[in-house]
């Protein structure tokens, strides 16, 4: 009996993920949650575990395919099942060779008492890639076609901007419309939508624009990784989606500062670094409970969900691109344990040793361009949420306290925030009420 190893949802707003890398092949051994297969998504890179132990006998999916959440992408069985599976596999060579047959000879099929029906049926028939040898209907094809045509992200981004996913060409397997398909079709304009509202943009498809070089000039060309690609359509989305407003309050950083020197090697000898990051995300969760209306999220176009369990999202920075691990019931954490989870978070997503559980459930963001020496930013927030905090460096800089002039570390700190659900007046007492706990922690 043969277990079937699927592709795991790495986010609750991920409905597809792709094949980078097998790290075992057909016929090797694997022990239960040995590292089986790498996945990309637009949230996470991540090593997926063998969920049994035994023998690989098929690999379905191949590397750089993408294929959407629950889809069997290999199975996994005893060693005496990798005889049955090749010899079965074997034998559907044959068969293929008999639809195009068929389509060859017509004359068999003009026999039948429908006079023009069976010559569109077979091409159909012939792409349909049903495996039981037998002829679906016209009208079978077309409705399981509909059914396997989107994921249910792609029908919530049609759904959202009136458009009716039938008239779009997929690229996916069996013509599925990606992610990819939908924002294009989109962005050129050219969807029709459902509702009669009237048009906000020209609708006529603009031509992408053809980058040219100079004759001569010496240019290197590489594709984008499947990770960075997906991250370019998050947040694509995410800036149609959300009205993105910013706001921006600096922090005087000196009692933080004396802090983390005085405790730091006592975090230290119980095996946690303490960084700037814990202390800002203790100020950031005071400061939620405070405004529950930033610790909320949208539903459709006129339901407020808000969530009960403060789950934070840190963005890590990678060589190949971005992650956002989540601390999860961080409400219930003292600076300790937030320190503590931030620092593990980070390290396994470095590594590529996040679970699908760790970047799921995020309900609010922290960015910190802060550690690169970025002054400030404005992030794009992360769906569905509906604010993201941007952290900048911390820097020396004279202030005046008490009408006298000091020496203070200064930082910035930015929010970006949804205006469909946050008002200007909310977002800045929210900030304010951050840069109030760091400064009187």
């Amino acid at each position: 009996m043969s277990t079937d190893v699927i592709m795991p949802q790495m986010g609750e707003s991920i409905a597809e993920g792709t094949v980078t890398k097998w790290l075992k092949q057909v016929g090797d051994q694997i022990k239960r949650d040995e590292p089986l297969f790498e996945i990309s998504t637009d949230k996470v890179d991540a090593e997926i575990p063998s969920p049994a132990e035994g023998v690989l006998l098929e690999i379905v999916v191949s590397e750089g395919e993408t294929v959407e959440i629950n889809t069997v992408v290999a199975r996994i069985g005893q060693e005496g099942d990798v005889l049955a599976k090749s010899t079965t596999a074997s034998t559907p060579a044959p068969a293929k060779p008999e639809p195009a047959a068929a389509a060859t000879t017509p004359a068999p099929a003009a026999t039948t008492p429908a006079p023009a029906a069976p010559a569109p049926s077979a091409a159909p028939a012939a792409m349909s890639g049903n495996d039981g040898g037998g002829v679906a209907t016209l009208e079978d094809q077309l409705t399981e076609r509909r059914r396997t045509k989107s994921s249910p992200l792609v029908r919530k981004i049609a759904k959202e901007h009136g458009v009716d996913v039938s008239l779009i060409d997929g690229s996916g397997i069996a013509g599925r419309v990606t992610k990819s398909d939908i924002l294009s079709y989109i962005d050129q304009a050219g969807a029709p939508a459902i509702p009669s509202a009237p048009p906000t943009r020209p609708t006529v498809a603009a031509p992408q624009p053809t980058v040219v070089f100079p004759t001569g000039e010496r240019v290197v060309r590489e594709k984008m990784s499947v990770m960075r690609k997906k991250i370019s359509e998050h947040m694509i989305m995410s800036r149609r989606v959300s009205a993105h407003v910013q706001t921006w309050q600096e922090c005087d950083m000196h009692n933080v500062v004396k802090k983390r020197a005085a405790w730091k090697d006592e975090y230290a000898k119980q095996g946690v670094k303490l960084t700037y990051t814990g202390f800002i995300a203790e100020a950031l969760v005071k400061a939620l409970q405070a405004f529950p209306m930033l610790n909320a999220s949208l539903e459709g176009d006129d339901t407020i969900v808000y969530h009960q369990d403060i789950n934070v999202g840190i963005a890590v920075a990678l060589d190949w691109g971005l992650i956002v691990p989540v601390v999860k019931n961080a409400e219930q954490m003292n600076l300790l344990g937030l320190a503590n989870s931030i620092n593990d978070l980070a390290e396994r997503a470095r590594t590529k040793r996040l679970s699908p559980d760790d970047v799921q459930g995020g309900t609010f963001t922290i960015t910190n361009p802060g550690v690169f020496g970025s002054l400030m930013g404005a992030p794009i927030i992360s769906q569905p949420q509906v604010a993201i905090l941007g952290v900048g460096v911390i820097k020396k800089r004279p202030v005046v306290i008490d009408d006298a002039i000091a020496i203070r570390p200064i930082m910035y700190l930015s929010l970006s925030f949804d205006h469909r659900l946050v008002d200007g007046a909310v977002a800045a007492q929210f900030l304010a009420h951050v840069v109030d706990h760091l400064e009187k922690p």
